[in-house]
């Protein structure tokens, strides 16, 4: 694959970004650009949140970043929980969202990667770097530090609850290919579907969607009913790499992180977007157009808003949590 999108080599360069400020020849200072005019933004973290900001690459051929969920919303719309870089070690905070106060912090780890709540808001499962591999664990959301551990001695992240949480799907990394397995959390056995990385279930059918390489190295969108067989490329452009895909609450919209390009006269900069189309790849849209880098996007629970963390808005390029309309 070209350097386009490796998200599954960039797993253990999440704590470096954390650490770094990322800073382009560009100016991070401005909330918005012109382009995004009927959009409100707002910053929901401060500096001293000390927010991770997904891994970036970049070439003269391209970007490449980290795709993991390192955001998600509880299920009761009230709490973000995100990840944290503080005293040399990488652990899910969580913020309530109506006030302005500290965090809480949700794990007790060294290297949490990403993670994702459970349908019913009573759990979080995520990834952790250990050694040379990648472990997958679950801990209570709002009790303690205890943690089951799901899986051992592979590459493993991405974890993900489907809508009836008897399975965790979750990437596996073995030698160069990466696919989408699933844990039963009955009985401990798992499956492995498809090629593909950063799975999110279709709620109400035995589907989910993911994100693959195509022939030239691009990333695309993808649906795969695990039942059937049936696959379907969602979204693709030959130009473009796409990751990072989730659904809205009315099922409608699907919501995903792509590659952009900007060029001003002698000016040419990389950097990355959101994106929406509809389930079925119909009505593509661009959200944002601001030359930082805006990632790991989820969405509120009744679908107005969209959170995600990026460097705008910081004259040095620090990362924070912020919040847009969805205005469609």
């Amino acid at each position: 694959m070209r350097f386009g999108i490796q998200p599954y080599s960039m797993v253990l360069l999440l704590a470096l970004a954390c650490e770094s400020t990322m800073a382009q020849s560009v100016d991070y200072s401005v909330v918005s650009v012109p382009e995004e005019s009927g959009t409100d933004f707002t910053q929901i973290s401060q500096t001293t949140d000390y927010v991770c900001m997904p891994e970036v690459k970049r070439s003269n051929r391209g970007i490449g970043w980290f795709s993991n969920r390192i955001l998600d919303i509880s299920t009761d719309g009230s709490q973000i929980a995100y990840l944290s870089f503080r005293n040399n070690t990488t652990n899910i905070f969580i913020k309530d969202l109506s006030k302005q106060g500290s965090s809480i912090q949700k794990t007790n780890r060294t290297a949490v990667l990403d993670f994702s709540y459970s349908p019913d808001g009573k759990q979080i499962v995520f990834s952790e770097a250990r050694g040379k591999t990648n472990q997958i664990f679950q801990t209570s959301a709002d009790k303690g530090f205890v943690c089951r551990q799901i899986t051992s001695g592979n590459m493993d992240y991405s974890p993900i609850y489907s809508a009836d949480m008897k399975l965790i799907f979750f990437a596996r990394q073995e030698n160069k290919s990466i696919s989408i397995w699933s844990h039963d959390m009955q009985n401990n056995f798992l499956a492995n579907y498809s090629q593909g990385l950063n799975p999110y279930p279709v709620k109400g059918e035995p589907a989910f969607i993911c994100v693959r390489p195509n022939a030239a190295g691009h990333s695309e969108i993808w649906k795969v009913n695990y039942e059937t067989g049936v696959e379907e490329c969602i979204v693709s452009q030959p130009d473009r790499d796409f990751t990072s895909p989730s659904i809205s609450p009315d099922g409608q919209w699907l919501l995903f992180v792509g590659s952009s390009k900007i060029e001003t006269g002698s000016f040419s900069y990389y950097n990355t977007d959101l994106f929406v189309s509809r389930l079925d790849g119909t009505g593509f849209a661009q959200l944002t157009y601001h030359a930082a880098d805006d990632l790991s996007p989820v969405w509120s629970k009744d679908g107005r808003y969209i959170y995600f963390v990026s460097q705008r808005g910081n004259k040095e390029a620090k990362a924070n949590i912020w919040r847009m309309t969805f205005n469609y």
